[in-house]
């Protein structure tokens, strides 16, 4: 059984990993933009780990549609939302 993550294991490079393994993209950039949100609901007040933007393609996202292609996203990082984080916007791309 994996160990539950914490607020400081939510980072770009965390995400990358975990989706590269998930989903084998073709296409994926992951951006913290945490730093953007301070005082905002969900932020954890480092400036860090709380709002993330994925752009992300490859075939896993193939005949799927938006919300679909979405799930797949969200399931691969449901214990990153459980640790704290809190908003993730999705781009997929062709």
């Amino acid at each position: 059984m994996s160990q539950a993550l914490t607020p400081q294991d939510i980072t770009a490079a965390a995400i990358d990993a975990t989706l590269r393994q998930a989903l084998a993209p073709t296409q994926l950039e992951v951006i913290d933009e945490s730093g953007a949100h301070a005082g905002h609901a969900g932020a954890n007040g480092t400036g860090f780990g709380t709002h993330f933007r994925v752009r992300i393609g490859g075939p896993a996202f193939a005949g799927l549609g938006r919300v679909a292609q979405h799930r797949l996203v969200y399931d691969a990082l449901q214990k990153f939302t459980a640790a704290g984080l809190h908003a993730l916007a999705i781009e997929i791309r062709a």
